[in-house]
């Protein structure tokens, strides 16, 4: 189990996953990583990244389609820039709206482009989900998938399903 600062939970995307450090962006956030190529340029491993925890609570939700597309967008923004750096090349952008828990949400799904030497990946596909935890405030949840690997992206998906927020 993935446990926020504020206690809410996200079930582990599974055994083989290990815990990280949270860089992301997200407030009171944890985080797990999969290695999917091991020193791929000898002083690097490459692999699949799932944090979770809240938007910072400056940033205040707003319970309406827009405003939690809003919070998914600033998300994403600094888990992108967390990840990849300001620089970052997006593309295939998709959004929509997600029930999690009873609460209303938004899921945004993009792909960053990879170039790396000697990285067989050309791109990852990050996975933003956002949860209205009913006070203002929102539950965040990245997915930072190799290209290789989109069988993990559904793992998410199932996982983000299972969010609990605390009450």
């Amino acid at each position: 189990m993935i446990v926020a600062a504020n206690k809410d939970t996200m079930p582990i995307m599974g055994s083989a996953w290990t815990n990280t450090g949270e860089r992301s962006g997200q407030y009171g956030g944890a985080a797990i990583w999969l290695t999917v190529h091991e020193n791929y340029n000898k002083e690097a491993d490459w692999g699949n990244y799932v944090s979770f925890g809240q938007l910072t609570p400056t940033f205040k939700v707003t319970s309406t389609p827009a405003g939690l597309k809003a919070a998914a967008t600033q998300a994403g923004s600094r888990a992108i820039i967390g990840l990849y750096g300001e620089g970052a090349k997006i593309s295939g952008t998709t959004h929509k709206a997600i029930t999690v828990d009873g609460h209303k949400g938004h899921e945004i799904t993009t792909r960053v482009a990879v170039k790396a030497p000697k990285l067989k990946e050309t791109f990852s596909t990050v996975l933003i989900a956002v949860v209205d935890r009913g006070d203002g405030t929102a539950a965040v949840s990245i997915g930072d998938i190799a290209g290789t690997t989109p069988t993990w992206i559904q793992v998410w998906r199932t996982k983000v399903s299972e969010i609990k927020i605390s009450r």
